[in-house]
């Protein structure tokens, strides 16, 4: 059965430098863990200050515990493309299954520095935001490594992950557009409700209102060093974070609906078109983590500091304690709720959307007919 009798919308196409993922992955997360061991060594020796907090470095050993890391894990990678014993196998594995943690905690402050880039805030620490990207593209390499690796060891094609013979290699089929199960949306809607409260209590402020025991005019005080665009959204009510997280619910309905994966009629020139499928994943994968792990945080962070079992932030800029309690508890519902949102609905537009080589689909036809 030939590539054109594939199901109805699947399409064969070239192989891009994004579907040959598998050939240079290994390679490239080795080139990064030698360009981090460098930079790590290089803080570590000077002495140069890379904030962990806003208000704690890393220190030298931990920063030389990096580079060390990122050394084992560039080896384990380039070992992914050579034929393994099963010791190597396990090896390998168990330093993937390290390294991939250890990188993907280090870049939990992006959507905050996204935020402040954009606002026009600049950079608080050029240091801070540098480890934060080399984090971020170590933990996009790793992950790509680790899924080529589990592939290889489980027999799949290291390029669609499905069973079939031949190479990974000639034209790939992607399915049609789709819309996410129910039980997707109903998770996804659900969890994007977590944002209402807190978005509702800026919104009050920047309209003029009071809420949680601070007035409009001490919630403008303190944030009198805004830069000048978020100063002008609170003029008209909107609230520059409450924006980033519409955005952010924007991208979740692209990841649950037909439009996320045709471009739609308002986008004109491009309408009809195939969406990259990396175009609302890597943002959504990118956010997803770092939103996810500081939302449950604040929300556990909450209630125990209610109830003293944690020592509570000191409240300012008109917060009262149980003020700010509250409003740490709604900013952690809404981090909480976008985060694991985005990771409810990534995953089913990842495989909504997976391409699958020519001769799995020929196999898939094949064995659907009898």
């Amino acid at each position: 059965m030939s590539v054109s009798e594939a199901p109805v919308g699947a399409q064969p196409g070239p192989e891009s430098w994004t579907q040959s993922w598998p050939r240079w992955a290994p390679s490239a997360a080795a080139t990064w863990g030698a360009l981090y061991a460098t930079v790590q060594l290089t803080w570590a020796v000077t002495g140069t200050t890379v904030p962990w907090t806003p208000g704690t470095p890393y220190a030298p050993v931990a920063q030389l515990l990096l580079a060390l890391l990122a050394v084992v894990a560039a080896a384990a990678c380039l070992a992914t493309a050579r034929p393994l014993t099963r010791a190597g196998a396990t090896a390998v594995t168990t330093v993937l299954a390290v390294a991939v943690p250890v990188f993907v905690a280090g870049m939990i402050s992006l959507p905050l520095q996204f935020v402040t880039l954009v606002s026009g805030s600049g950079v608080e620490s050029a240091t801070g935001l540098a480890h934060v990207l080399l984090d971020t593209a170590g933990a996009g390499l790793l992950v790509l490594t680790a899924a080529g690796h589990r592939r290889r060891l489980r027999g799949r094609c290291v390029r669609c992950g499905q069973a079939h013979r031949g190479v990974g290699a000639g034209p790939l089929l992607h399915p049609d557009a789709s819309t996410a199960s129910r039980r997707t949306r109903v998770a996804v809607y659900a969890l994007m409700c977590g944002i209402v409260p807190w978005a509702g209590v800026k919104t009050v402020w920047t309209l003029g209102g009071d809420a949680l025991g601070v007035t409009a005019e001490e919630w403008d005080r303190a944030n009198a060093a805004a830069p000048a665009s978020a100063r002008a959204l609170a003029s008209v009510g909107i609230d520059i974070t409450v924006l980033a997280a519409l955005l952010a619910i924007f991208l979740l309905l692209g990841l649950m609906y037909r439009w996320g994966m045709v471009f739609p009629r308002w986008t004109l020139f491009l309408s009809g078109r195939r969406v990259p499928r990396l175009l609302p994943l890597v943002p959504a994968w990118l956010t997803a983590a770092s939103l996810s792990v500081y939302g449950i945080g604040l929300t556990v962070y909450a209630p125990l500091t209610a109830v003293g079992v944690l020592p509570a932030i000191e409240p300012s800029g008109g917060f009262t304690r149980a003020g700010l309690t509250w409003m740490i508890a709604f900013g952690g519902l809404a981090f909480a709720g976008l985060g694991l949102g985005l990771v409810v609905a990534a995953r089913s537009y990842a495989s909504r959307t997976h391409p699958f080589c020519a001769v799995a689909g020929e196999r898939n036809l094949w064995t659907a007919a009898r």
